[in-house]
């Protein structure tokens, strides 16, 4: 007898686990939000839109990520938390639903000398083992392939204690690296221009030192007063043979002066160590200009620039030694790789071969492994940075993306996208901070912040698909379908500058003519050779301002007043109207509070708990003395007007009893780029890429220049400020400038009077210019992958 199975009608009961499928944010108060609550979707992408300034990075990444990470540190022993960064809770009243969160952001990878694109992936890493193992003759361990590892050898006595007893033994050791001695891992020497480090003619007493930072006033003026080693008062040109030694070269000696123990160091070792250990892109501009005045890098002659030791690149793998495998393109590299076949090292092959084939997928295939990270443009570090993540087995993680899409071609654009879509569909959530409408379109979600940005936004204006945002009446909807149209006329210009043999990195002795006196655009595919063309043969001639992408970098301390320049003029104004010090208007010196020496906030250190920062009670937060704010100008004391937004604080420097000509000249500049929302004295920690990329162009337009170089100005920027960012340009134009932009966004190269496009694809396949005319001959002509997307951009 069979029983029949009844089929159960019933509807399936929802699983507890699966009522967990979104991120709950409640109450957000961070930076400028305003009590944000909203709910993003498990396990899709979603795309968080708004102006520059808004709070989409104070949402996505002070709060949503800063919490998953704290969490995360939680969940180890307090004496290994000891260790990590401590992390406070973000303002939020609730946070629910989160996973494990992967940031990706717009930081700049480290500028340190020593850091290759090879070191930061662990592609290196994998090398040295796989030439340890195979190389031919074998030479030693993995770091005697490491130009990070110096030889080093020794012997003596040591003292043994052995079953009660105390016996001397003889011991000998050796570490065998593969640093070059000569240039120390380098790969380049230094060269100094001793007349550009003192005027001989002067003693030291009489500010003989015209290096940055080297005063007679300070430390370096008691230390060179009170060494001995050479009279002070006597010019340089009468010291003998040994005093000059021990000016320039003498090695570290402890010495005492006025009774504190102190050492003295020669002017060469000690800015070798203090300026040179750092990448010049990173230094400050006047430390920089210094550098590039008295200093020549060349070379090193002993290792031709591959930093390794003659003894590393003798070890070689049929034919190629390590030095050679680093200087290859990647995809080349990832060919030769595949190309081993040795069963005794599979596991190595596959892991590395894997690593080089991300690069190739991501789009990276045309950097070599030897190449310094710090001359990475932002959206390739951002891209070297996403390597790790690539083929990783992990589900169900957020990933969180600063404009991934920064530094990228339009043709670059859909490979992105691909690759954030194929990380959500293995189940990850993905979190987009973007402002590419090619990029918002792939969104299964999105979150509009605004209005405005700084004080007028913090809000959310929009949730829901990318049709609903299209059709919404928010500043991103109004904005997602426009199209840039072409000028109906373009400046024409009567000289040019010319570059002639251009061969740094991929360029093919590239022959141009750089029309002077319009807006030229240079672009091309990411790779193709734009940042070599500019930087390497335009970028330090006379009359050339270059403003690149590296990030400004400040602490709490720092502020927009600070950074432009701003606070001197306002400073000198306070202490004429008052008759007093101006040293007393700066929180950082005299007037600073004396309880909570200027910085508002009293941080109370909890070990490996998060410091806790209360307003300090004496001040109010106001970072001055009560006796400094008692002064006013305009009357407006100090801290009032360090409150002020730019436009107010434009209209208040502006005329009347305040009016202030060299503070109101800085202010204009920051209302031009765009910031007149901006507090004068906020925090640099609180401001966004966007802004501080913007604030970096108003101070660099200060400087005293015929020719404006500016790398991706609209890194960060949303489809709105992009108008006003153009409109600056024109300005300059118009006002006598020759402006150069290295650029991708098909707005701003629709705008040009001039377009030189190089390529015709990245690396080795680049390094030549295709195209020099003005934008209407490139759509025209369609002949080069720019002309076809931007064609297409403009609808023509």
């Amino acid at each position: 007898m069979s029983t029949a199975t009844r089929p159960d009608t019933q509807a399936p009961v929802l699983h507890g686990a699966d009522s967990h499928d979104m991120i709950r944010v409640h109450g957000a108060r961070v930076n400028n939000l305003k009590d944000v609550s909203v709910e993003i979707p498990k396990r899709r992408l979603t795309a968080f839109t708004g102006v520059s300034g808004s709070g989409k990075s104070s949402l996505v990444f002070g709060t949503i990520a800063a919490e998953s990470q704290r969490l995360i540190n939680e969940t180890y022993s307090a004496f290994v938390q000891g260790f990590m960064p401590t992390l406070a809770r973000p303002d939020v009243d609730v946070l629910d639903g989160l996973t494990t969160a992967i940031i990706v952001d717009q930081e700049r990878m480290g500028a340190d000398v020593r850091s290759t694109v090879g070191t930061a992936t662990d592609a290196n890493a994998m090398l040295r083992i796989l030439f340890s193992r195979l190389g031919q003759p074998h030479i030693g361990s993995p770091q005697a392939f490491s130009f990070n590892v110096g030889s080093i050898s020794g012997a003596g006595a040591v003292t043994v204690e052995r079953a009660g007893r105390t016996t001397k033994e003889r011991r000998s050791f050796s570490i065998l690296g593969g640093m070059c001695p000569r240039c120390e891992g380098r790969g380049s020497v230094t060269d100094f221009d001793l007349s550009a480090l003192y005027d001989d003619g002067k003693s030291l007493n009489e500010g003989a030192l015209t290096i940055p930072g080297y005063s007679m006033d300070g430390w370096y003026g008691r230390i060179f007063s009170g060494c001995g080693f050479f009279d002070p008062d006597k010019p340089i040109k009468k010291f003998t043979k040994r005093e000059l030694h021990d000016l320039l070269y003498k090695e570290p000696t402890k010495i005492k002066v006025e009774g504190i123990n102190l050492t003295y160091e020669g002017l060469i070792p000690r800015i070798q160590k203090s300026m040179l250990s750092k990448d010049v892109d990173s230094m400050q501009p006047h430390i920089r200009a210094f550098v590039e005045r008295a200093v020549t890098f060349t070379t090193c002659p002993d290792c031709a620039g591959t930093r390794l030791s003659t003894q590393a690149r003798s070890s070689k793998i049929d034919g190629i030694n390590i030095a050679d495998a680093c200087a290859m393109e990647i995809r080349d590299l990832a060919g030769w790789v595949r190309g081993l076949n040795e069963p005794s090292v599979a596991p190595l092959l596959v892991a590395l071969g894997e690593t080089l084939d991300s690069f190739v997928e991501i789009g990276l295939g045309y950097l070599s492994l030897d190449r310094p990270s710090g001359t990475l443009s932002g959206g390739e570090a951002q891209r070297t940075k996403m390597i790790r993540q690539m083929g990783s087995a992990l589900t169900d993680v957020t990933y969180v993306f600063d404009e991934p899409t920064i530094g990228l071609h339009p043709h670059d654009i859909q490979r992105m996208n691909d690759l954030l879509l194929q990380l959500r569909d293995k189940g990850n959530t993905v979190l987009v901070v973007e402002h590419k409408p090619e990029a918002i379109a792939i969104a299964d979600h999105v979150v509009d912040l605004g209005p405005g940005a700084g004080t007028a936004g913090g809000e959310v204006v929009f949730e829901g698909t990318v049709e609903g945002l299209r059709t919404s009446d928010t500043i991103t909807g109004r904005h997602l379908d426009d199209r840039a149209s072409l000028k109906q006329t373009v400046r024409a210009s009567s000289e040019a500058l010319a570059v002639r043999g251009a061969s740094t990195h991929n360029l093919k002795d590239v022959d141009v003519d750089i029309p002077l006196g319009v807006l030229v655009v240079v672009t091309g595919v990411a790779g193709s050779g734009k940042s070599s063309l500019i930087h390497g043969s335009v970028s330090g001639r006379d009359g050339v301002v270059t403003v690149d992408q590296t990030a400004i970098r400040g602490s709490r301390r720092s502020n927009p007043a600070t950074y432009s320049g701003l606070l001197e003029p306002i400073r000198k104004a306070f202490a004429k109207a008052n008759g007093v010090k101006p040293a007393l208007f700066s929180a950082n010196s005299e007037g600073a509070c004396p309880t909570c020496n200027g910085a508002g906030v009293i941080y109370t250190d909890l070990g490996m708990m998060a410091s806790v920062a209360t307003t300090c009670e004496e001040c109010e937060g106001k970072r001055f003395d009560a006796s400094v704010l008692d002064y006013t100008f305009g009357g407006r004391d100090i801290s009032e007007v360090l409150a002020m937004p730019v436009t107010e604080a434009l209209e208040f420097f502006g005329a009347g009893e305040a009016g202030t000509p060299a503070a109101h000249k800085i202010l204009e500049r920051l209302s031009d780029v765009g910031l007149g929302y901006l507090t004068i004295g906020q925090p640099l920690t609180t401001l966004s890429g966007g802004e501080r990329q913007r604030l970096k162009l108003a101070a660099q337009m200060a400087e005293k220049g015929s020719v404006y170089i500016l790398d991706e100005p609209t890194s960060g920027l949303h489809l709105a400020d992009v108008e006003q960012l153009l409109a600056l340009l024109d300005r300059l134009v118009d006002g006598g400038k020759s402006v150069i932009v290295i650029e991708h966004h098909q707005a701003v190269m629709a705008h040009a009077d001039w377009i030189i496009d190089l390529g015709p694809g990245a690396g080795h396949d680049g390094g030549r210019v295709v195209f020099e005319g003005t934008p209407a001959d490139l759509i025209a002509g369609r002949s080069t992958l720019t002309g076809q997307h931007l064609a297409e951009y403009v609808g023509a």
